[in-house]
């Protein structure tokens, strides 16, 4: 009888030794990225060290959507740089082109910080590209833009302005979109295209007046 339990002893001994040896080997097999429990502690870091790199839905849309709108208002300017014989909206055009296309890049290293480098170019911006130059925010349509380029003198300078301010209106109501965002840095470049743009359009208002257009 004695030998039995001495058995089942020895046997039970054997089971708890194995089932140590296993939880041993589990932890130390998890103890690089997990703790106690399986959870992986360097994972949880990682979200929240990510989160002043992430961007919500609507700023990474946001970002898709004014790159391209952005870049059409890049292109006409130096249209009227290269057209337009008045001073007063030369000068206008330059500063636009220069300050926008210096948005396009930050706008881009925000995206790419965020990993969103490979919806640039690519399918997103390839459908908005068409659907935004049919007059979404603002932008001017193809039928617009064929009008513009045919356009020489007073009649250019008037079309262009004209077009101009719709186009930054567009962009103060697509600002919209990031007047919530988690990220400050992402409203105040928002504050600064309504800041900026809103003098802009007001200038473009008198200099359309001084024309009498």
């Amino acid at each position: 009888m004695q030998i039995n339990i001495d058995k089942k002893t020895g046997i039970l001994s054997g089971v708890i030794a194995v089932l140590i040896g296993v939880i041993i080997f589990l932890m130390g097999t998890q103890n690089s990225s997990s703790g106690l429990f399986g959870i992986n502690h360097s994972a949880m870091d990682g979200e929240n060290n990510s989160t002043n790199s992430s961007l919500l839905g609507s700023d990474a849309m946001f970002f898709e959507m004014m790159i391209p709108h952005h870049q059409q208002a890049v292109d006409i300017s130096d249209l009227a740089i290269s057209r337009s014989k008045d001073t007063e909206l030369i000068e206008l055009a330059k500063k636009i082109r220069n300050g926008q296309a210096a948005e396009i890049i930050q706008m881009k290293n925000w995206l790419t910080d965020a990993g969103d480098s490979s919806m640039m170019g690519h399918g997103m911006n390839h459908g908005m590209n068409h659907s935004m130059g049919d007059g979404m925010g603002g932008m001017l349509t193809e039928s617009e833009l064929s009008t513009l380029n045919s356009l020489s003198g007073s009649k250019f300078d008037a079309y262009w302005l004209r077009g101009m301010i719709t186009h930054h209106e567009g962009a103060l109501h697509m600002v919209t979109m990031i007047e919530d965002s988690n990220r400050p840095e992402f409203r105040n470049f928002g504050k600064e295209i309504v800041s900026i743009q809103t003098v802009e359009i007001e200038q473009m208002k008198k200099m359309l007046s001084r024309m009498g257009a």
